[in-house]
């Protein structure tokens, strides 16, 4: 009498040992998938492309008691692309300047390229129509002035892409700092060390 084992594992024999050889193939085209990469990283060293605040200055800086505030700012904005061997783009760029968390201005870029082991300066001149500030924010502007130093803070983002071979990154990069400003004179407090950072 025939055993109905034996005839279900010839049958399943060729099936588990198709899938033992496809199983190999993956492993080995993973290897070597991880070969190249570590050969790409070591030749090209790539690094993440930021921005960062370069220079800012407070031009223009009118308050009434009335709490309507104008200003004008110079801002500079440096994309910074620091691979040897890699273009990097920047795209969606856009940035917000505040006051006591009230929006003074928003800024916009158009997409750019920055050449490998390079950046690209973004100049703004920014100036605000006149912002309404609530109670805490004319309280805050009124000990700013007396105390000379005017903060303002600096938040926004901007999509990064570079590419090695075949190796393509994208990723947002966002900037958050504060800008503060000696007034009357307008100059910026201390060495900017505003970066972005990608989250």
């Amino acid at each position: 009498m025939r055993n109905p084992k034996a005839g279900r594992q010839q049958l399943t024999s060729p099936l588990v040992k198709g899938a033992a050889v496809i199983c190999a193939i993956l492993a080995i085209l993973v290897i070597i998938g991880g070969i190249v990469v570590s050969a790409i990283y070591t030749n090209y060293h790539p690094k993440m492309p930021y921005i960062k605040v370069a220079d800012a200055h407070l031009n223009t800086l009118d308050y009434d008691q009335s709490g309507l505030l104008d200003t004008e700012m110079a801002l500079t904005i440096l994309a910074e692309n620091d691979n040897i061997k890699a273009h990097a783009s920047f795209s969606d760029a856009s940035f917000n300047i505040r006051f006591h968390g009230i929006k003074i201005a928003e800024l916009r870029t158009a997409p750019f390229d920055v050449p490998k082991n390079s950046s690209f300066p973004i100049y703004y001149l920014v100036p605000s129509s006149s912002i309404p500030l609530d109670q805490m924010g004319m309280e805050a502007m009124d000990m700013a002035l007396k105390q000379g130093i005017v903060p303002f803070s600096l938040d926004g983002q901007a999509r990064t892409r570079w590419k090695v071979i075949f190796l393509s990154a994208r990723f947002w990069t966002h900037l958050s700092c504060e800008l503060r400003f000696f007034w009357p004179n307008g100059t910026v407090v201390n060495p900017l060390g505003c970066r972005s950072r990608v989250h």
